[in-house]
């Protein structure tokens, strides 16, 4: 299956669906295909573009229900008919083709926006009055807002010699000339 996977090319399949969509689009049937497609085309051409790719995988496989449940309550051609079958039966081929697409980007689909439901990973969450986990990488207890931080404090700026002579008028914060 992996092999038939990495043999299938997104783009010729979405274009093929994006002309079917178009095909059907002046005739009674689902009129969501031909934006999804012509966004498909749009996330595919670019190769950063992980998160529109990854919203058009999961759009277009969300029609595929819609698809199903749209035919089921409208009435169609039979030609047209036929030509929206083929366009669900596509479907599935381009979903999995672009999740293998997706895949190969480093992209994950479990724990949507949780980075694959790893919700302690880089995220750093401190605030006052919370436990801390400073030190040797354990928990040392509870910090109170009131307690003092061993936050190392700068020397104030001294004066630099041989900058300008002393009789000098600038203005504080202004630029000098050397």
């Amino acid at each position: 299956m992996a092999e038939f996977l990495q043999a299938l090319d997104p783009s010729k399949l979405v274009l093929v669906e994006t002309f079917l969509s178009f095909v059907t689009c002046a005739f009674a049937a689902p009129s969501y295909n031909l934006p999804i497609f012509l966004f498909g085309i749009y996330a595919q051409e670019s190769a950063e573009a992980v998160q529109s790719l990854k919203s058009f995988t999961l759009l277009l496989a969300g029609s595929i229900v819609l698809d199903i449940i749209w035919m089921a309550r409208n009435h169609q051609n039979w030609f047209i008919r036929t030509v929206t079958i083929l366009t669900q039966i596509l479907k599935v081929p381009t979903v999995l083709a672009f999740g293998a697409a997706l895949r190969q980007r480093g992209a994950q689909f479990s724990g949507i926006g949780f980075r694959g439901n790893d919700l302690s990973g880089a995220t750093v969450w401190s605030m006052p009055g919370g436990f801390t986990s400073f030190g040797t990488g354990g928990r040392e207890g509870y910090q109170n807002v009131d307690d003092e931080t061993d936050v190392p404090t700068a020397k104030p700026p001294g004066p630099t010699p041989g900058l300008g002579s002393s009789n000098n008028q600038t203005a504080p914060g202004a630029y000098q000339s050397v």
